[in-house]
């Protein structure tokens, strides 16, 4: 009888374990990604430069405050449209660290086509102290580095409200339910009307986030086009040979038993 009681109990206590640990994992768990029709998906997907060249505006007004591409050169920007003359204007508003001289002395000068792009922060723990602790992530392969990398970001920026009832938002931190846990470090970053674009495309939530995405695709991508394209040639060409050699091997054989 005793024995019946000790069974009774342990299984008592693993529901009760097993309904806390389903409780915290449906807690941490964030909400599917919204999903975006992209230009750039499918084995035909381009780079829409007009976006990318918007998203690169809503890259260097908003998000380079905090987050670097230092995977990125000046020069590479001319793969989305932008002339010579315009790259040399961009890079040459931003000042890096140089050197050493003849002198052995380090020294400041203004970055130039050939340059990375020039980080926000000289370290991370500088970043850190600027954002109360949390490091903001290098951009650069953001968008192969998550799951569904693409729709991910875009859910991110478009996915800020106000928490629901009864959710305990710690302090210092965002509803996102995008967002594991259902928060997140950073504050919303994309407000109606933020960026004017030079096109005169309306600069909604939605248009920043989609376009800051196309260029952070291409960012992470930037051989995406050729790739593909040489992927569709060896294609055909291994299908037309294909068949030539099929038609060889039946004219070689259709004597012989």
């Amino acid at each position: 009888m005793k024995g019946n009681k000790i069974i009774t109990l342990l299984k008592f206590y693993i529901c009760l374990l097993t309904l806390l640990f389903c409780t915290i994992a449906s807690a941490n768990e964030a909400l599917p990604s919204k999903n975006i029709a992209w230009q750039f998906d499918g084995i035909f997907g381009s780079v829409d430069r007009k976006a990318a060249q918007r998203g690169f505006q809503v890259y260097k007004e908003v998000c380079s405050a905090c987050h670097g591409l230092h995977n990125l050169y000046y020069r590479n920007l001319k793969d989305i449209g932008f002339s010579d003359a315009e790259i040399k204007e961009i890079a040459k508003n931003y000042t890096l660290q140089d050197g050493p001289n003849d002198l052995g002395e380090m020294f400041e000068r203004s970055a130039l086509p050939s340059d990375f792009f020039v980080s926000p922060f000289p370290n991370e723990q500088a970043a850190r102290v600027a954002n109360n602790g949390a490091y903001p992530p290098d951009l650069s392969l953001i968008v192969k580095a998550r799951p569904n990398g693409a729709n991910h970001l875009y859910s991110i920026l478009t996915g800020y409200t106000t928490p629901p009832e009864h959710f305990k938002l710690s302090s210092g931190l965002n509803y996102n339910p995008y967002f594991p846990n259902g928060q997140i470090a950073m504050p919303p970053p994309l407000t109606d009307g933020q960026v004017t674009y030079m096109d005169g495309t309306k600069s909604s939530v939605e248009q920043m986030a989609t376009d800051v995405t196309v260029f952070l695709q291409w960012a992470a991508e930037p051989e995406m086009e050729n790739r593909k394209s040489m992927g569709l040639k060896v294609m055909i060409f291994l299908v037309i040979f294909t068949i030539f050699f099929y038609i060889s091997k039946n004219r070689i054989w259709q004597n012989r038993k």
